[in-house]
């Protein structure tokens, strides 16, 4: 793949209140670290409207504060059909999500659609649960903990 001046990485979840963005909050963090956010851009969105313009959830407002992650003034946004041309790796938290993401994308942006699990070693086609139902807050960020180095490895492989 060719990368426009920036990897832009999007994360996606059903209300884009718990899992996408922890998910950003963390990668973005990890970024930074990396010393790679002139290089990569990432978001997250919904797959629905349920909660657009809602901050995180508290669970997750608590899990990154626990963390010293900073949401960014995250506001739920719903996924447009721009996203799929605007994003190089468009990355879904489970097969609800997965299977809207590959009925909306066009057919041209198919390849640019993953699990978050995908690059995991021993965890592939594992979901992160929605801690919206289980309120397992903690568990979404250790699966994420798992999951966001080998995405990290991966963007730093296809700069």
């Amino acid at each position: 793949m060719i990368w426009r001046e920036k990897m832009k990485v999007l994360f996606v979840c059903l209300g884009n209140i718990c899992r996408s963005p922890m998910a950003e909050a963390m990668f973005y963090h990890d970024l930074q670290t990396a010393g790679l956010t002139d290089q990569v851009e990432v978001a997250s969105a919904a797959t629905s409207s349920y909660e657009e313009g809602n901050r995180p959830h508290p669970g997750t407002q608590k899990i990154l504060a626990k963390y010293g992650l900073d949401d960014r003034h995250h506001r739920s946004r719903p996924l447009t059909a721009a996203d799929f041309a605007e994003y190089d790796l468009i990355i879904g938290m489970d097969e609800m999500n997965m299977a809207d993401l590959k009925r909306r994308a066009p057919k041209q942006y198919q390849d640019r659609l993953f699990a978050i699990n995908d690059l995991t070693p021993g965890h592939q086609g594992e979901a992160i649960p929605d801690p919206w139902y289980t309120h397992r807050f903690q568990d979404t960020y250790d699966s994420l903990k798992r999951a966001l180095p080998y995405w990290l490895a991966y963007v730093q492989k296809h700069l």
